[in-house]
């Protein structure tokens, strides 16, 4: 089984192979993963965007965007140029550092968690041997954000905003970190690339959604919850606080919630696509089709199509979520405060901690099942 390749350590030895110092390897590859980065998360929000407008008109039997490019592809380019060009405008009587501070401190660890994801077998930006607690740490830095963007604002429906996202924020990243645990108890590992390889082998079968099911759902729910989606878009839920946080924002800083919200979304579909959808794997065993075609594991031509393919199941897999995400924006009433804290709090959290008792309990009963 290949554990995957760390770009980071071939493309500094492949320049070093070249005749450069292993500190200048360095320093060339050490801005390439921020633009990557930067470059990936926005290809898939204006995805998302355009998925979102196209799946939610055909939800209200519209057509939605066709004539901006060719079937409205080019409306999210539009709305990301207006964005850009709009009036800043800060308050007079709001706390402009922490006005200015706040939409950075939600949007940074968004792109940052990026860096853990395994698009593919061989696509790995850098393999992070704790990555899955390396971003439930960088998820927790974000309510921070909301709540200086909702308190500087000087704005009632502003602060109230802030105030709902930090609660809503801490009570389903218990639940999500216990979720995650489960999977890490399986794996024996924080690394996000052994997690894939733990799930592949097998095929269909072998993805965690099977022996996981509920934490499956606590996640998923978790992550909803976490990107503000309805039906827990409370935080910024229009018909009662205006905007909610965003309300005193204009221009690029308003751009900057609008970014966050939707890497966050395709960031959470990706992450539930590598923990419990076998990531890059594709659903029948690469090495059984192989073999049906005779063909051998060592021949390049099956690695590159292998390759490819893994790159396409993940990204597949991530966005069939955020289609599922989107319908539910249309199809589900949005839920009240106090039903959502108790979801969190009453419902999510003891479940999690169940079934994570519960998988403990089977992986000492059952080791070669649960990745004892």
């Amino acid at each position: 089984m290949n554990p995957g390749i760390d770009l980071q350590g071939t493309f500094i030895k492949s320049l070093m192979d070249l005749g450069l110092p292993n500190g200048t390897a360095k320093a060339i590859w050490m801005p390439l993963p921020m633009i990557l980065m930067v470059i990936g998360a926005t290809v898939g929000v204006l995805t998302c965007v355009w998925l979102e407008r196209k799946i939610s008109a055909a939800a209200q039997q519209r057509i939605g965007p066709e004539y901006i490019g060719p079937l409205g592809l080019l409306a999210p380019v539009a709305d990301g140029i207006k964005l850009v060009f709009k009036e800043d405008i800060v308050p007079a009587k709001s706390d402009p550092w922490l006005f200015t501070l706040g939409p950075i401190l939600v949007v940074l660890p968004v792109f940052l968690s990026y860096l853990i994801v395994p698009f593919g077998q061989n696509l790995t930006i850098t393999n992070v041997g704790m990555g899955v607690f390396l971003w439930i740490a960088l998820s927790s830095i974000q309510p921070i954000g909301l709540l200086m963007s909702g308190y500087a604002s000087n704005n009632k429906y502003s602060l109230l905003g802030g105030l709902r996202a930090a609660a809503q924020s801490i009570s389903y990243e218990i639940p999500l970190a216990l979720a995650v645990l489960a999977i890490v108890m399986m794996s024996n590992s924080l690394s996000t690339i052994d997690i894939v390889n733990q799930q592949s082998g097998y095929g269909i079968l072998g993805w965690n959604v099977w022996r996981q099911p509920v934490g499956f759902i606590i996640f998923w729910i978790a992550a909803l919850a976490e990107c503000e989606r309805i039906p827990f878009d409370l935080p910024e839920a229009e018909e009662e606080l205006v905007a909610g946080y965003q309300t005193e924002y204009s221009g690029m800083k308003f751009a900057l919630f609008y970014l966050s919200s939707y890497v966050n979304l395709v960031l959470s579909a990706l992450l539930v696509s590598v923990l419990y959808l076998g990531g890059w794997d594709f659903p029948i065993p690469v090495h059984l089709i192989g073999d049906w075609l005779g063909v051998s594991e060592t021949n390049p031509v099956l690695q590159v199509v292998t390759a490819s393919l893994g790159i396409t199941m993940t990204v597949l897999k991530a966005y069939f979520l955020v289609f599922i995400a989107i319908l539910l924006r249309w199809t589900v009433p949005r839920v009240r405060i106090d039903q959502l804290l108790d979801l969190g709090w009453k419902f999510l959290l003891p479940v999690g901690l169940v079934n994570l008792l519960l998988t403990a309990a089977l992986k000492l009963a059952f080791p070669v099942a649960f990745g004892g």
